[in-house]
């Protein structure tokens, strides 16, 4: 029974479950089971390493999942490195593994290949073989160096890119192979009992919905075919936080009208409650990226719409367990919703309801210093350490530009300060 206590342990990680079918329409794409995380992956302390092509180098899905670690789970400690490198392949990260990443001993490995490494043609097999040596090499490289891995898949690609001028097939023909490649992610993972983040299927999912009810304008890949926008983005982000195994509990409030007293979870002080106001000092922020059209592609609340974002990793709850009356306005900030005696009962999601709200400012200060130094974590590694100064001295570069990017961090923590706001609830 230990032994078999001790086998489940390990394979925990990527355990799998049949998902819904795919549309009939998308019957063409046959979709390996993805791993599901158990439990919560991270670790109090993690230092994560972002790894991928030019997709993670736009400093998008990246910088959304460390401004998500950053303000909603600040408790973890969490720390990140961005490593995206423009038209990489796996086996080029492998080149460049040792010296650009390995060094800063990262605990947690995200990575996102595929996407150049099926080379834009339809599926072959010698090609499908090469990133499957690859893949493998790189999560084993990782893991003997103490690192934990999430996999990622690629995405999907929205046309036959133009500006590849080898690309060959049809849009179709692309998805599938690229389809193959996100299943043999799979076995990959499987194979190395590592988590696996399914990129692939939400994206194709989302890019099918929206072109039925946005129209073909609306690309979750992006404009280009290859490189999302950041509806695109979010949906990346989404898969890989999922992967993380974050439950999205990022807090509790609730309140009593007939004693006017208030509770919050941990990450949420009540400072005060009187006449329906609840004051609190939260140190726990909700994901709050403000308004945005839900039409465009270039838009986070797009992206938030197209999967359940704020249902499943961006709940802040509020609750009246016992309501004295039918109906109840609640206001946060700005903003007033009215809800019924038994929506509160069950619990209303404050982030979901209000895009605008009042930790949306000490939000903003975590998502531009998260900006601000994951831009200059391209600048060190890309032009920097492999341009002339680290030709010329490489672990001199390296030591210079670490007190710059230091600063950076620096700027990061202290931008995580609690933030102090008020929930008005009014019987009505």
């Amino acid at each position: 029974m230990i032994r078999c206590i001790l086998a489940l342990a390990l394979i925990a990680p990527v355990l799998a479950k049949e998902p819904a079918p795919l549309p009939a329409e998308l019957s063409a794409y046959v979709l390996d089971p993805a791993p599901e995380p158990q439990g919560l992956q991270l670790k109090k302390g993690d230092r994560v390493a972002i790894c991928g092509d030019s997709i993670t180098e736009q400093k998008r899905y990246s910088v959304i999942m460390e401004s998500y670690l950053s303000a909603c789970l600040p408790q973890l400690e969490i720390t990140c490195r961005q490593y995206g490198w423009s038209g990489e392949q796996a086996g080029g990260f492998l080149g460049r593994m040792e010296s650009d990443v390995l060094r800063f001993q990262p605990t947690f490995a995200t990575t996102c290949y595929g996407m150049n490494d099926f080379r834009y043609i339809p599926y072959n097999e010698p090609v499908a073989a090469e990133f499957r040596k690859n893949e493998t090499a790189m999560v084993q490289a990782f893991k003997k160096a103490g690192a934990r891995v999430l996999l990622g898949s690629s995405g999907i690609i929205d046309t036959v890119p133009p500006w590849v001028k080898t690309a060959s097939g049809t849009k179709e023909d692309l998805n599938l192979c690229l389809s193959k490649f996100r299943n043999i992610g799979i076995q990959v993972a499987t194979a190395e009992q590592v988590g696996f983040a399914d990129l692939y299927r939400p994206m194709l999912l989302a890019d099918f919905q929206a072109e039925k009810s946005l129209g073909p304008e609306f690309m979750v890949a992006g404009k280009d075919g290859v490189h999302p926008n950041w509806a695109g983005q979010v949906i990346m982000a989404y898969a890989f936080l999922k992967g993380m195994g974050i439950d999205g509990d990022l807090g509790t409030i609730r309140y009593d009208p007939a004693s006017n007293k208030a509770t919050a979870t941990a990450g949420h002080e009540v400072l005060s409650c009187a006449d329906g106001k609840i004051t609190l000092r939260s140190t726990k922020l909700p994901f709050s990226p403000g308004p945005g059209d839900l039409k465009n592609d270039d838009s986070i609340r797009a992206g938030m719409a197209l999967v359940p974002f704020d249902d499943d990793l961006n709940r802040l709850v509020l609750k009246i367990e016992a309501p004295a009356a039918a109906n109840y306005e609640v206001s946060w900030g700005e903003a007033t919703r009215s809800y019924t005696a038994d929506q509160l009962k069950a619990g209303v999601n404050l982030a979901k309801d209000f895009e605008t709200n009042p930790l949306l400012p000490a939000f903003k200060k975590i998502w531009d210093a998260v900006e601000a130094k994951q831009a200059y974590e391209t600048r060190q590694i890309k032009s920097l350490v492999h341009g002339l100064e680290g030709a010329a001295d490489r672990e001199g570069t390296f030591a210079v530009t670490e007190k710059a990017r230091a600063k950076l961090v620096k700027t990061l923590e202290d931008a995580k300060q609690p933030a102090e706001h008020a929930i008005l609830v009014k019987a009505r």
